[in-house]
């Protein structure tokens, strides 16, 4: 039995699965802990991924490792490959001015979707670095090379003198096209100021050394559930993200539609949300209620909460593009100010929420036929019954699994095999949910949701 393993450096923590290559059934796992905020050193990480390696009774045994990791966080190293300063995050939005700067920079958002199929927002590790730039100019120049999470940890782990990245988390930088599949140098100059060392871009099937290309996480939550066409996958995680798989590249100029690259050697155009399953957290909490009763509440209550609506902006949000944002609770009357239909009306936002991302993939010729829900938010019984109505389609929850960590353990099984494809693991255990869609649930929720957008422009 050749053995394979799979590492999901997320915001939250780290884990690591090893599995069967072949097969892919599970042999061991393990999982650490992250520190929480939105800029971490990165040594953070490395401890995390040496914990969860202990936990999981190490990798002596095991003959190719990959490492999926959160998207677009800025790591930057001086010459001799130290952390000039703490990695800032995806979801730290003090990029937001510069994001602003840099479109109007290139001649606005059309030039960069046809650049590098992405509008700069400020998660996007461009904004952070021209952010770099102006706030601090020293750590700027000290910069000599821009690395991601994954790229980082494959780095450490491998103990290969070059930095290695794949086609996915490199089209998340926003200085790399998934058009030509090269670097735009001149925008990581646009941003930083200055030429700076980056990675070399891995075919997704490559091994080096025992150590494949690794992935961003949604690329390898793909890769996880072993998408087939007409899925769209929907992760309600501390982000919410809605792709799916394409063989062509996408390029939208309003910015919502992620023009990525997957870990297949094709395109993921993608969606993402800053709110997800924080919204529930944060609805049970005020509730004074746990996660299974928040959904017990929520199922009460009848479908639309009576008018209730809650658009979930809770953290700014990035889809709609609106980083200074706030949530908003509409519909507010003496029979509709109950426990359940909070409850329920932070179900539905949070859904409604996703499901204008579904729409956005649609508007870029997506087709939809079910979607696979997955992450940390799809555990919660009101939100998979609740989900079919608005999504409007059959939704199909797997099993809960470590997807990311799947996915990368199932690329190292492909660039371990050397066969065509990644290899077809056992199917997913799986029940879809169906119901009848409730259209007028996802209009009282565009009438709220654009009731803030003017003022947010203003």
């Amino acid at each position: 039995m050749a053995l394979v393993a799979g590492f999901d450096s997320s915001t939250q923590s780290c884990k690591l699965v090893i599995r069967d290559a072949e097969s892919g059934q599970l042999v061991r796992q393990g999982r650490a802990a992250h520190p929480s905020g939105t800029e971490v050193d990165p040594e953070a990480w490395w401890q995390a991924v040496r914990q969860a390696t202990a936990d999981a009774g190490g990798l002596e045994d095991v003959a190719a490792v990959s490492v999926a990791g959160q998207q677009h966080g800025m790591v930057c190293l001086d010459p001799h490959g130290r952390t000039v300063r703490p990695a800032l995050l995806w979801n730290d939005t003090r990029s937001a001015a510069a994001a602003v700067d840099l479109v109007s920079d290139l001649g606005g958002p059309q030039a960069w979707a046809q650049a590098v199929g992405s509008v700069p927002v400020a998660s996007l590790t461009v904004a952070k670095l021209r952010w770099l730039a102006r706030h601090e100019p020293d750590n700027a120049a000290r910069t000599a090379t821009v690395c991601l999470p994954h790229d980082w940890l494959t780095w450490r782990l491998s103990g290969l003198d070059t930095f290695l990245t794949d086609r996915s988390d490199a089209s998340g930088t926003g200085y790399w096209s998934p058009f030509t599949g090269k670097y735009r140098e001149d925008l990581l100059e646009l941003a930083l100021g200055h030429s700076v060392r980056v990675p070399e871009v891995a075919e997704p099937d490559s091994l080096h050394g025992r150590f494949g290309a690794g992935a961003g996480d949604n690329a390898a939550a793909c890769l996880g559930v072993q998408a087939e066409p007409g899925d769209v996958v929907v992760s309600i995680g501390t982000s919410g993200t809605a792709f799916a798989r394409s063989d062509a590249p996408s390029a939208d100029a309003t910015g919502t539609v992620n023009g990525f690259a997957d870990a297949q050697g094709g395109f993921l155009p993608l969606v993402c949300t800053l709110n997800a399953a924080r919204v529930l957290d944060a609805t049970a909490r005020t509730l004074g209620v746990d996660l299974d009763q928040l959904s017990q509440l929520a199922l009460t209550a009848p479908t639309g909460a009576d008018g209730l609506v809650l658009v979930p902006y809770l953290e700014g949000e990035r889809t709609p593009n609106r980083p200074d944002a706030t949530g908003s609770l509409h519909g507010l009357r003496l029979d509709t100010m109950t426990p359940a239909h909070l409850a329920r009306a932070a179900v539905e936002g949070l859904l409604c929420s996703l499901a204008d991302a579904v729409d956005a993939l649609v508007a870029q010729g997506v087709p939809v036929r079910r979607v696979l829900l997955v992450g940390g938010g799809a555990r919660a019984e009101a939100v998979r019954r609740i989900a079919p109505a608005v999504f409007g389609c059959p939704v199909v929850v797997p099993e809960p699994s470590e997807f990311v960590a799947d996915g990368a353990a199932r690329q190292a099984a492909w660039a371990l095999l050397g066969t065509d494809e990644p290899p077809r693991w056992s199917a997913l255990t799986a029940r879809t949910h169906e119901a009848e869609p409730a259209p007028e649930v996802r209009a009282r929720y565009a009438t709220a949701r654009d009731l803030t957008l003017p003022r947010q422009d203003a």
